[in-house]
């Protein structure tokens, strides 16, 4: 009877010495991972965010999915995540929505200013096109001879930005071709003369593979009709041209965090706003909007 009694009191021991080790691991992964939904679209820019915030804090690991930006946005509302990397802040449903399920409304604003960059083939003659031409290839009103491709089949930032910016609201026509991803998206282009594409401009400028750039060295952006310039004037996506809004696809790149405690959504967010981080945008070719790095002339 008493060996019953202590197997028993060991197999308790064991239990809670296990379930306490379970717990801890638990308790230390949510001290170190931090997992985070990013719009596709973003994905070159972000990349290198994560990997010098990682070497900067060497004990935590982010754990990313880059997913079409409504799929962002669930991940958000499912609790699957704490950070979200999207092209919108979130609107007065949405902010109400939260305060009446968990209480407090999340936090969200302006990381940098990015660019959707219309992309050409090489060999593709038309590289120029004004606002109107681009609303009527989208549209299916064009008698141009292109094919239109745009970066997924589902509600991705670019097809969400075109929908409302370009055609206010109405339909794509049925010449539309949805690729699977953005870099899908560019190998297409760099295959098919007679294409055009719509494109987050950080794709261009930061190839995440061989591959990848030597599909983009078979490809360019085209030259759109520039707001508040001269009539006759085109330009492609620069600083310049995305600061002063004279490229007319220009959207912001924001951050929404489901936090309100010091945590490592938080910690990583102020990476993101920190002269690091920003320099980051800057190289990308987007402009940061936390800090200011515009050249001043000293005399």
């Amino acid at each position: 009877m008493k060996n019953w009694k202590f197997i028993i009191l060991l197999f308790f021991i064991t239990s809670c010495g296990t379930q306490t080790a379970e717990n801890k691991k638990k308790q230390d992964d949510n001290n170190t991972t931090l997992r985070i939904s990013v719009d596709e679209s973003f994905r070159p820019v972000l990349a290198e965010e994560i990997k010098v915030f990682e070497a900067a804090y060497p004990t935590t690991k982010v754990i990313v999915e880059y997913k079409p930006e409504a799929d962002c946005l669930r991940d958000l509302e499912k609790d699957s995540t704490k950070v979200v990397i999207v092209s919108r802040e979130l609107n007065r449903e949405e902010t109400r929505y939260y305060d009446n399920k968990i209480g407090f409304k999340p936090e969200f604003g302006q990381l940098a200013k990015d660019a959707i960059a219309v992309v050409v083939n090489n060999e593709n003659p038309d590289s120029s096109f004004s606002v109107g031409q681009l609303v009527e290839l989208l549209s299916g009103k064009s008698n141009s001879s292109l094919k239109v491709a745009i970066d997924g089949n589902t509600a991705t930032s670019t097809v969400r930005y075109l929908k409302d910016s370009l055609l206010r609201g109405g339909a794509f026509g049925k010449n539309i071709t949805g690729a699977k991803n953005s870099e899908d998206l560019i190998n297409y282009i760099a295959t098919t003369p007679s294409a055009v594409g719509f494109v987050g401009v950080s794709w261009m400028t930061n190839p995440q593979s061989s591959q990848q750039e030597q599909a983009i060295a078979k490809v360019k952006m085209a030259l759109i009709e520039c707001k508040n310039c001269e009539a006759g004037t085109f330009a492609r996506p620069s600083q310049q041209t995305i600061t002063f809004r004279q490229y007319p696809l220009v959207r912001g790149l924001y951050y929404v965090l489901k936090e309100n405690y010091p945590g490592l959504g938080s910690r990583f967010v102020d990476f993101l706003s920190t002269e690091r981080g920003q320099l980051i945008f800057r190289r990308a070719l987007l402009v940061p909007t936390r800090i200011n790095f515009s050249r001043r002339r000293i005399i």
